[in-house]
């Protein structure tokens, strides 16, 4: 018996479905805000290569020969995430780099002449510095509007060490998670290579990295572990805000447990976050 493959029904489809109805059931993603992209393997896209019949070819941001042939799964510009499982041919879309990096082609997807989301540049940039950073491991980079991660960063001075030691201190759980901090950008154009750029620079050592008064971007060896890493950082944001609304902190996790739970956990706590 012959199965009949199709694109809906890909496991890299499915799980980039249920990611982006994940986070617009959280409040990230209103309407077309957020992006992700999904680098696939080789032999993932492989069994429905003869499926992939887009020949749609457009320019890259900036070359990227690092990224030659790779395959891409993202999201579209000015599409709704809440939309994504409803028709995902409609909203995401299969990529393919070009061998001289400087162009891709939609092999899927992204039907009536839609394109790739609009911050191009500081995912491809950033899978460039993740790649790197992770010896290959992390594939997956998330943009999303975390609610409580953006109202901190209208309260708190605007440095990467203060935003961390915050999120460390408001969950035990947040320094296991994402020893190295979360990197604090200043303000910056959206959508600009120059943000892109930015990002990417400090993708290079951190797998978090924030826009102040706009979001978030995270990275992830999958689609649920950069998920989970923004949900971590997020559910702290939260905690601090209730903090905050109440009053202030009367008692805070300090140092020395700070030390005690790196020290347990195995991991190496951000110097300037836990010292500053």
């Amino acid at each position: 018996m012959t199965i009949q493959l199709s694109m809906n029904e890909a496991p890299f489809v499915k799980a980039m479905c249920k990611a982006t109805h994940d986070a617009w059931l959280k409040g990230w993603d209103e309407r077309n805000g957020g992006n992700i992209s999904l680098l696939l393997d080789d032999e993932v896209v492989a069994p429905y290569i003869d499926l992939l019949t887009g020949q749609r070819e457009l320019q890259l941001p900036e070359s990227m020969p690092e990224l030659a042939n790779r395959y891409f799964l993202v999201t579209g510009s000015g599409k709704f995430f809440r939309n994504v499982l409803i028709e995902p041919e409609a909203n995401l879309g299969l990529l393919q780099i070009a061998a001289d990096g400087c162009r891709y082609r939609i092999l899927w997807g992204l039907t009536d002449e839609a394109v790739p989301t609009s911050e191009m540049s500081a995912h491809f940039l950033s899978h460039v510095a993740r790649l790197k950073a992770s010896q290959g491991r992390n594939r997956v980079i998330m943009h999303c509007h975390a609610t409580n991660l953006i109202a901190l960063s209208y309260v708190l001075e605007p440095s990467s060490a203060v935003m961390t030691r915050t999120l460390w201190e408001g969950s035990t759980e947040c320094l296991v998670v994402f020893p190295e901090g979360v990197a604090l950008l200043p303000w910056l154009v959206p959508g600009t290579d120059e943000i892109g750029q930015a990002t990417a620079e400090m993708m290079l050592n951190h797998q978090l990295v924030l826009w102040p008064f706009h979001g978030v971007f995270g990275s992830g060896s999958t689609l649920d572990e950069a998920f989970g890493l923004i949900d971590t950082a997020e559910k702290s944001a939260q905690v601090m805000v209730k903090v905050r609304s109440m009053g202030g902190a009367h008692q805070r996790i300090t140092r020395d447990q700070l030390l005690a739970l790196a020290d347990r956990f195995g991991v190496t706590a951000n110097p300037e976050a836990l010292y500053q």
